[in-house]
């Protein structure tokens, strides 16, 4: 008796055409996207697209947005893999209908659209907030350095980036006037290639440059502005103001400016251990469920004055989902200890509980009179035991967050380059990560066990 197996022929053509719906289960995380995608509003990608049909086809931004975001959440940001996936991985040929759009046409349409895909998250935020996994009574807020795309060995300082700006503007000049007398009126008016390009290394050069120089001129400006208000203080007061007066510029510090002529708008931070990020500092508030309620990138290099800005626009983005709940309590480290701040989110009815000092220090150190009424106060939380069983929450909530971010999605590097593009970035970064927590509630509701790796 010849042994029984199931015929494997290649070769053999399909007798009836493929069914999508046969491909993958109908608990599957990208059918889930493709239903998230039919509940958010996309009309701000179709108003970037004629309406009298002229013009080569388009792929449907709504295809679009779906394999983008889908792509996002299970940590695939290469607009190369994601294409090399529209070919191989049968979930991303489910998204797109078995297209292929290159990687030229989903980094183009995600620079095109960043803001409005950056968008999709207070749209995301809102679906999450339906399911009811919003609940903003007890946050949490946290900030993690993330590499930018750029090498801290393209930091280059003021001085050398003038002197091969230069060099440069001199070799083009030469390189004219050795066309002007070999063509004479040919073409001798025409500025050659290297002059022409915008996105040339010389003009970026020549960027980096201004932006140095305007830097100094702004630090200038703000000693002036200081001078003026001290004098005017001490007119009013009758007195002279106490501490010390501010030191002015030194002019000749400009030759020593950095800035990285890769991604300008990227800083060297350093992180705990000494090791330094050429990127930005990443900042997020979350809820008890572990959804993102806000996402920001910054250039500070400390949490410190992070704490006002990032509340309200936590805020904001509750407001514009359509979440009416008023936030209550605020939970940060000890890195965003700024009284000035402190008491002005306070003053907002919102109650902030971030520690004065390391409770791990074997002899704690006494407040300083300095720290103020609010030092005493979340001290004297903070003594109760029902107190630092509120504040251990904080770890609990948002830096999982983080952990199943940069680990388990890979997103440990920004791929974008500028301030406004990797800001957009990190939202669409923050709506996958709500988008898959949407995804396992619903699992859990069915009763459906989660797959890994993205049970985190």
């Amino acid at each position: 008796m010849s042994q029984n197996f199931i015929d494997c022929d290649r070769g053999q053509e399909l007798l009836l055409p493929p069914s999508l719906r046969d491909w993958l289960p109908n608990d599957h995380l990208a059918w889930f996207v493709l239903d998230a995608v039919d509940e958010i509003d996309l009309s701000a990608f179709y108003a970037a697209y004629r309406e009298d049909g002229w013009g080569r086809a388009a792929f449907e931004p709504q295809m679009m947005v779906a394999l983008l975001l889908y792509a996002y959440a299970v940590g695939e940001r290469s607009s190369r893999g994601i294409e090399r996936r529209c070919r191989e991985d049968v979930a991303f040929r489910v998204i797109t209908a078995n297209h292929i759009p290159d990687h030229a046409t989903i980094a183009r349409f995600r620079a095109r659209h960043e803001q409005a895909l950056a968008g999709t998250f207070t749209q995301v935020l809102a679906l999450c907030a339906k399911a009811g996994l919003v609940s903003v009574g007890l946050v949490a807020l946290d900030g993690s350095l993330l590499s930018g795309n750029a090498s801290p060995q393209a930091t280059r300082s003021y001085a050398s980036i003038r002197e091969e700006v230069e060099r440069m503007l001199a070799e083009a000049a030469e390189a004219d006037a050795g066309e002007d007398e070999r063509l004479g009126d040919a073409r001798g008016d025409e500025l050659p290639v290297e002059l022409a390009d915008a996105r040339s290394r010389r003009e970026r050069l020549r960027r980096c440059k201004e932006q140095l120089e305007r830097a100094q001129v702004e630090e200038e400006s703000a000693y002036k502005e200081n001078l003026a208000w001290r004098a005017a203080w001490e007119a009013e007061h009758g007195r002279r103001l106490a501490g010390r007066k501010p030191t002015p510029p030194d002019p000749a510090a400009l030759a020593e400016r950095k800035i990285n002529t890769t991604d300008p708008d990227t800083r060297l931070m350093k992180r705990a251990g000494g090791k330094s990020v050429q990127g930005y500092n990443a900042q997020v508030v979350a809820s008890p469920e572990q959804v993102i309620l806000a996402a920001q990138v910054t250039q500070s290099h400390n949490d410190a004055d992070q704490l006002e800005p990032m509340v309200a626009n936590a805020a904001e983005s509750l407001h514009e989902a359509g979440i009416e709940e008023p936030i209550g309590i605020v939970l940060a480290d000890g890195g965003y200890w700024n009284s000035p701040a402190i008491s002005a989110v306070r003053r907002q009815g919102i109650d902030v509980l971030i520690p004065t000092r390391d409770r791990r220090r074997t002899a704690p150190r006494k407040l300083s009179p300095r720290q103020g009424e609010e030092a005493a106060r979340i001290e004297a939380v903070l003594s109760k035991p029902e107190g630092q069983a509120l504040y251990r929450r904080r770890q609990q909530i948002v830096e999982p967050v983080f952990a199943h971010t940069k680990v388990i999605r890979r997103t440990d590097r920004l791929l974008r380059r500028g301030l406004a593009a990797c800001q957009a970035e990190w939202q669409l970064i923050a709506a996958t990560h709500n988008l898959l927590k949407l995804w396992r509630a619903h699992l859990v509701q069915t009763g459906t066990a989660i797959p890994e790796p993205l049970a985190g």
